[in-house]
């Protein structure tokens, strides 16, 4: 493995709920570094930036606006295969598929209110740190 960064978000409700020390308790309990750390609005620019790839689907608009609706926690994380060891600690998308004992399995909603956002590749985290820490 490799040590890389990748971006994390943990959302609105979760920040709304009270779980961001727990949540980053996780991340750091795993050995993943916390090398900067915000708790921010997301501009409509930013989110519509973020989520490009799902414009035109259904639920497209109701993503926006929620993402938007409150603070978020925004992290460059890194280790070890960081993307993949973030994306196997979050969990599944949708809580309900996700397993026990991941943050999305045990904190998460639904698959709307679903706790974290994680870069999906090495790319698309150097694409969401830029976006989010210019």
């Amino acid at each position: 493995m490799t040590l890389e960064q990748t971006f994390l978000m943990i959302k609105p409700d979760a920040v709304a709920a009270g779980k961001i020390g727990r949540i980053i308790s996780r991340l750091e309990d795993t050995g993943l570094k916390i090398e900067r750390m915000e708790l921010a609005q997301l501009t409509f620019e930013q989110a519509a930036a973020n989520y490009a790839e799902h414009k035109g689907k259904p639920f497209y608009d109701s993503l926006i606006a929620y993402i938007v609706s409150g603070p978020v926690v925004k992290m460059v994380v890194s280790g070890e295969g960081a993307v993949a060891a973030c994306r196997k600690l979050m969990g599944a998308t949708d809580p309900a598929e996700a397993a026990p004992g991941t943050i999305r399995g045990d904190f998460g909603l639904t698959v709307d209110a679903n706790v974290m956002h994680g870069s999906d590749s090495s790319a698309s985290a150097e694409r969401e740190i830029a976006l989010f820490f210019e």
